[in-house]
């Protein structure tokens, strides 16, 4: 297999991480340099019709694209450690937990850098900087919920490490390396903890 993917940009560092949890390493690593509209090219357009990073080929030709279609793929073939849910219970209150980082945290954070920050130019076209810094309000806003929420249980979905864990992680790298976001400078501590924690493993 092959994954198709662009380090620094938030989607495809959540599939690579979610292949080191799981210590996945014989999927060869693709390269696809966005700024250059290296996702543009006809190549990775018949692999993704939308050019969009990740997309993983399958060992028979098909291509996989769509972040949590990846990694439910690959929780399919390598279950241990588990990091979607046992049982059908546990499975809907970890997918619940992740669409809201992905769906809120992520996308909020996205919509900021998108519309705000100068080196994103190339990939967004108009950017309209009022509504990216409104994004940024929201992400915010998301953030404090989330420091609330890590105040009473130890990971994102509860008790253990799960995958709603790597999307709000590889959120908030994205965020602080492009935002300058530090959760501790912005009165979230348990959300900063939780980040240096996560950092270390």
């Amino acid at each position: 297999m092959r994954l198709y993917t662009s380090p620094r940009a938030p989607n495809p560092r959540r599939v690579t991480m979610f292949m080191a949890a799981k210590g996945i390493a014989d999927i060869e690593l693709v390269d696809v340099d966005l700024n250059a509209g290296a996702h543009r090219a006809a190549e990775f357009t018949a692999l993704n019709p939308l050019a969009r990073v990740p997309v993983l080929v399958l060992d028979d030709g098909r291509a996989l694209s769509e972040t949590r279609a990846i990694c439910t793929y690959l929780e399919g073939l390598y279950p241990e450690p588990n990091l979607m849910g046992r049982d059908a219970t546990e499975r809907a209150f970890i997918e619940m937990a992740d669409r809201r980082m992905e769906l809120h945290l992520m996308l909020e954070t996205a919509l900021c850098v998108r519309h705000t920050h100068p080196g994103l130019a190339v990939l967004e076209q108009p950017q309209f900087p009022d509504f990216g810094a409104a994004q940024g309000l929201k992400m915010r806003a998301t953030a404090r919920w989330l420091d609330a929420e890590l105040a009473k249980q130890p990971y994102v979905a509860g008790e253990r490490f799960t995958i709603a864990d790597i999307t709000a992680f590889c959120t908030l790298e994205f965020a602080r390396g492009l935002l300058k976001f530090r959760p501790g400078l912005e009165g979230m501590p348990h959300l900063q903890a939780w980040r240096d924690r996560i950092a270390q493993l």
